[in-house]
């Protein structure tokens, strides 16, 4: 179906988008990025999938590092943080989307 395979291209095929944003809000670890892109977005990427793209984001230097404690002060976790490369990615992936918007939309 084509609506459906859409959907597909422009959530998971490109989920490295939804990442960036959520990111351009706060740091974030993994797991967390997963369930925020749920909650925010309304679809849920496989969590294997989540790691994947954040770790080509990190080899891409588009996002970066740090360990720090959870809220708890129990544990360690690996957060994620934006660099200024990812906000220019971000930056221009939504202005890709904007433009085939406007096209899309011409004549209506």
């Amino acid at each position: 179906m084509p609506l459906e395979r859409l959907k597909q291209k422009l959530t998971k095929e490109v989920m490295w988008i939804y990442v960036l944003k959520l990111l351009q809000q706060r740091p974030m670890y993994g797991y967390e990025i997963k369930a925020q892109i749920e909650k925010n977005f309304g679809w849920s990427p496989a969590t294997i999938t989540s790691y994947v793209v954040l770790y080509k984001l990190e080899s891409g230097g588009y996002v970066t590092t740090e360990v720090r404690d959870d809220e708890a002060g129990k544990m360690k976790r690996k957060y994620y943080l934006l660099t200024k490369e990812g906000k220019a990615l971000l930056d221009e992936g939504k202005t890709f989307i904007r433009q085939v918007l406007d096209i899309i939309q011409q004549d209506e």
